[in-house]
């Protein structure tokens, strides 16, 4: 608490929170501006009866429930972002830009980003309305008000990574993430409302079981995020000239969740991926995108189906993202270049083999947490046949893991400035 306190004492890291506050409720703005011609009855009643869309709304920060002007937030650039990471698997040269060039390369690596989301944004917009056209939430438009919203959601999207950027460079927060997190957040009310007005006293074991359940979820998302393997090093005794160096002793941290909460991101936006070919088939034949949205609807209705398919996303993903982040190799070498050793551990490629058990040990462990979070909040509302207050696994994480990135950074943003008041 009094680390919070300090915030506002300093005047440099109270402008920052008042600029990054600013920038929140000028999105919050903008996903209360509707499109032109949107019928908000048929609208609220479709995205009712439609699952797929809740998911999508994550990555909109809440602004596609009404279709606003960024309904499709970050999520072209969360789209193209993943599309980027794995184009550096088949392709040597985007490894060696987003890995090997430093922060050059991956700055050069987040522009292509951000210029594959602009047809990305454009294809998925035009896609999305031609579906809802098709549902009957809203009439054809004329050609020109239909290009002139596709437009207009395409700019909406580019806006909210716009927000997103100025954001993050206040280092106080993920801008991206903070936008997803303000999203989910703003529909807490309502969620709880709704709840109340739902109740039932026969169902009080059942709303003390989720309430429970959401408790421990955060206890375990903190515990998962904050869990590392602290690995001991050692540094040989060097002498130059009259001096001697090393001789000390360090440990490598290596996170149980190494990978965060992107393979969530991961697995969601493959689990949406029917719903993004059916934006595009929609393009060239309504009707075939009519048959896949309704394929992709009925998958989300099979609970079984749907959270053995997500568990086992979220799990591969975990893998491979971590395969992707830690590579042994680059940190074996970099530890002999340093001087430094795993006791009981040859240097070089045994020091690597030792890394990549450590790192598959306790990925299993973080893949297998990650995935029962992802899941366990749509199992326990199933199993005690309560869905007015829906606990997502996946909100929860989010919320929970942007929470202690900002808190970390703000941390550290005061220790910064503690430091410097001791010159």
């Amino acid at each position: 608490m009094n680390r919070f306190f300090q915030l506002f004492e300093i005047k440099e890291l109270r402008n920052k929170v008042f600029i990054v506050a600013g920038l929140l409720v000028a999105y919050r703005v903008f996903a209360a501006i509707p499109i032109p011609g949107i019928d908000a009855i048929r609208l609220q009643n479709y995205f009712n009866s439609n699952q797929f869309f809740g998911f999508l709304n994550f990555f909109s920060g809440g602004g596609l429930s009404n279709l606003s002007l960024v309904m499709l937030g970050v999520g072209p650039y969360i789209t193209a972002t993943i599309i980027m990471q794995l184009l550096t698997i088949i392709f040597p040269k985007f490894k060696e830009m987003y890995y090997e060039e430093g922060a050059r390369g991956q700055a050069k690596f987040n522009r292509y980003s951000r210029m594959l989301a602009v047809p990305l944004g454009l294809a998925q917009g035009y896609g999305f309305l031609t579906l809802l056209i098709s549902q009957g939430v809203f009439a054809r438009p004329d050609p020109f008000s239909m290009i002139r919203n596709v437009i207009i959601i395409t700019c909406g999207s580019m806006i909210a990574l716009w927000l997103g950027e100025l954001i993050t460079e206040q280092k106080i927060g993920n801008g991206i993430s903070l936008i997803i997190f303000a999203g989910i957040v703003s529909k807490l009310p309502s969620s709880i409302l709704g709840a109340f007005a739902s109740y039932t006293p026969g169902l009080l074991t059942a709303y003390i079981a989720l309430l429970v359940v959401g408790i421990l979820l955060i206890g375990g998302v903190v515990y998962l995020n904050e869990g590392v393997r602290k690995i001991p090093v050692a540094y040989a005794r060097r002498v130059r000239g009259n001096k001697m160096y090393g001789g000390s002793q360090s440990y490598l941290p290596l996170k149980v969740n190494q990978a965060g909460m992107i393979p969530l991101i991961f697995a969601i936006s493959v689990l949406l991926f029917p719903q993004f070919i059916a934006q595009i088939a929609a393009v060239f034949s309504p009707s075939i995108g009519l048959a896949i949205n309704g394929f992709a609807t009925a998958f989300m209705a099979n609970q079984l189906a749907y959270n053995v398919v997500y568990f086992f996303l979220v799990f591969i993903f975990c893998y491979f993202y971590t395969a992707i982040t830690f590579n042994p190799e680059e940190v074996a070498k970099n530890l002999q270049r340093s001087g430094g050793f795993v006791p009981g551990i040859r240097p070089g490629e045994n020091t690597e083999k030792f890394f990549g058990g450590v790192a598959n040990r306790i990925t299993f462990w973080g893949a297998l947490g990650l995935g029962l979070v992802a899941i366990l909040p749509s199992v326990v509302q199933h199993l005690a046949g309560v869905s007015a207050l829906g606990v997502s696994g996946t909100a929860i994480l989010i919320v929970v893991a942007v929470a202690l990135e900002t808190m970390r950074q703000v941390d550290s943003q005061l220790t910064v400035r503690e430091y410097e008041g001791l010159e």
